[in-house]
């Protein structure tokens, strides 16, 4: 079964995410990923063993389209379950962070569209639990379905796809240090940019954790610039976001923003694993300056420096 592609109006803050289960020791687990995530849905794979599997839950590889080698992940083994064994499970093969990976699940139930506004962010406790892989819950017909952060999923087993480290020095003399709106839902993500970008002395970060949270400290930025008759640049010269954040998605924020007579004359740029030909158009069409891939955070560092200098010097 192929992704189904069905389009969705961009900055309207509306996603599709597909349901599959887990048989996790006698019971099924149900969970959920964005639909823009994947490329194709299909049966069981034959596996050749990789050099150096770090992990018991990584199979092995398989060949995909276009002489792609897809490396298998076996979801209930990652989640400290027996194997997967059904013969009618299903691969979900995902493309983020510019490589594909394929997840063996128990089964695959049906696509939802929904609001970003229905996902709820999960709270501490459950953070703690999954290790801060869960990224979102989502209520449908009486069942909990998880949203999980496949991206640390893949690091974990694949350290190599972490975000990267290589090209961030020690902290410099910085002619000027710029005040940026940082937005991800990520606990993980938002501490290392936090530590990376101010170690290179160049940028202030001031960090939300979604969309709707960045909106409302914009909204009172502008309040306080009106009030005290200062341009809005101010107090903040540039915005990172991710895409895919609860309450508020990254597009709708920057359809926001740039539909803002006072707040349009920021840039913003999107940092996401997401980020792909169709997906830089759906950037464009709601106005951001730029988009950077994950996992290259030393390409963001040095890209917004430039994007920011672009603007004010």
């Amino acid at each position: 079964m192929s992704q189904t592609n069905i389009l969705l109006e961009t900055g309207t803050n509306e996603l599709e995410i597909v349901e599959f289960y887990v048989n996790q020791d006698g019971y099924e687990a149900h969970y959920g990923l964005n639909v823009a995530k994947v490329v194709e849905i299909a049966r069981r794979q034959t596996v050749t063993s990789m050099p150096e599997m770090r992990h018991k839950a990584l199979l092995g590889a398989f060949p995909h389209r276009n002489g792609r080698i897809v490396p298998l992940i076996d979801m209930a083994m990652f989640l400290g379950s027996a194997p997967i064994t059904n013969e009618d499970a299903k691969v979900i093969v995902t493309e983020f962070n510019t490589v594909c990976t394929g997840f063996l699940v128990t089964g695959v139930n049906r696509i939802y569209r929904l609001s970003w506004t229905d996902v709820e962010a999960p709270g501490n406790f459950l953070q703690n639990m999954s290790q801060s892989s869960v990224t979102g819950v989502v209520r449908l017909e009486e069942r909990v379905i998880f949203l999980l952060d496949l991206e640390a999923i893949v690091a974990e087993l694949h350290p190599a796809m972490a975000i990267s480290f290589e090209g961030l020095g020690e902290k410099t003399e910085a002619a000027k240090t710029y005040e940026i709106l940082h937005v991800d839902d990520s606990r993980s993500i938002r501490t290392l940019v936090l530590d990376l970008l101010s170690k290179e002395g160049h940028f202030h970060l001031e960090q939300r954790v979604n969309g709707q949270e960045a909106w409302d400290y914009l909204l009172e930025l502008r309040r306080r610039s009106e009030k005290e008759n200062r341009p809005i640049s101010d107090y903040v010269q540039g915005i990172i976001t991710d895409i895919e954040m609860p309450s508020m998605d990254g597009l709708a924020l920057c359809k926001r923003i740039k539909e803002d007579p006072v707040l349009k004359a920021l840039p913003v740029a999107i940092f996401s694993s997401m980020i792909n030909d169709s997906l830089s158009r759906k950037c464009a069409t709601v106005g951001s300056d730029a988009q950077f891939t994950k996992p290259d955070l030393t390409g963001l560092s040095q890209k917004m420096l430039e994007l920011i200098r672009s603007y004010w010097g």
